[in-house]
């Protein structure tokens, strides 16, 4: 394809993530598709969705700007993070990505930003915080664990630990976030009956950012070991809507058939960020049921 054809072909992705009158599940895959094109057309579609109503969409774009890998992508991330009047799940999920990109110029504003009034941001950034600094010390760790899954992630993954020592660390509440993170991540690579188990009862501990980002990596494991605690989490009305909009993400990347009717339960939940997850992870279910080769692979026919 040559490079008009394919400029052309990225503006029209980019118009369906921004066109609010399609469905969100259409809009998901045109966005997941820029992250997979990558370059500065894909970034100014994608920053461009920031002005949506949809939280859950704006949080996902930042999510991708961040696995991108593009630093160009840090000036709207920065942007969307100072904002006090955008929802703490946006910003959250800015101080995330900015930590996943790990500009080191950034260290100031992230340590301002662990004072945040939002528990979700301040948690966010003081975590993006260590992550930089790991990531440009020069006594950083060697001996990390393999990520199969090949995402940024908020904190290494440590190595050289049992199952058991790592769900010590992942459950002590007196550790560090970062610390705990790593173990999590560990847990999450060994991906083993006990593994899982250790994550779920972290679906228990205190901090929403904590159980929020156990539900993410037992999304990515992808195993009905853990529906049991994601559709407990999901059920509780009380609990803080980001975990439960991850719990409804990860029950969706599982594909069970009753995660389908749990799903289809909450759809309409008073929570538009839950309601717009449990749509976007039904979608993800079909996906998973199906025989498409990416999560994206249909959408050429829904921007043409």
């Amino acid at each position: 394809m040559s490079s008009a054809a394919e400029s052309k072909e990225i503006q029209k992705i980019g118009n369906l993530l921004l066109d609010q009158s399609r469905p969100l599940k259409e809009r998901f895959r045109a966005l997941f598709t820029l992250k997979n094109l990558g370059g500065d057309e894909a970034i100014a579609c994608i920053s461009q969705c920031f002005s949506d109503p949809s939280a859950l969409l704006k949080h996902e774009c930042a999510y991708c700007l961040g696995q991108m890998q593009d630093l160009k992508a840090v000036s709207i991330l920065k942007e969307i993070l100072e904002d006090a009047s955008e929802d703490p799940i946006v910003r959250h999920e800015a101080g995330e990505a900015l930590g996943a990109l790990a500009p080191p110029d950034l260290l100031d504003l992230l340590k301002k930003y662990t004072q945040d009034p939002a528990v979700e941001v301040s948690e966010t950034c003081q975590l993006a915080l260590e992550r930089v600094q790991w990531v440009h010390s020069a006594t950083k760790e060697d001996g990390l664990s393999d990520n199969p899954y090949n995402s940024v992630d908020p904190a290494p993954p440590c190595a050289d630990f049992s199952t058991q020592q790592l769900r010590e660390i992942l459950l002590d509440e007196k550790q560090t976030l970062f610390q705990r993170y790593r173990a999590m991540f560990a847990l999450r690579n060994k991906g083993n009956i006990e593994s899982i188990a250790a994550l779920t009862e972290g679906m228990k501990c205190s901090s929403a950012l904590f159980r929020h980002e156990i539900a993410f990596v037992l999304g990515q494991i992808q195993s009905e070991a853990a529906t049991k605690q994601l559709i407990k989490n999901l059920r509780d009305t009380s609990e803080h809507p980001m975990v439960r909009h991850e719990c409804a993400e990860a029950l969706g990347a599982i594909a069970s058939e009753e995660c389908m009717n749990v799903l289809k339960e909450y759809q309409k939940d008073p929570e538009r960020v839950v309601r717009e997850s449990c749509d976007v992870a039904l979608d993800m279910c079909d996906y998973e049921k199906g025989e498409e080769f990416q999560y994206a692979d249909t959408l050429q026919h829904l921007s043409s």
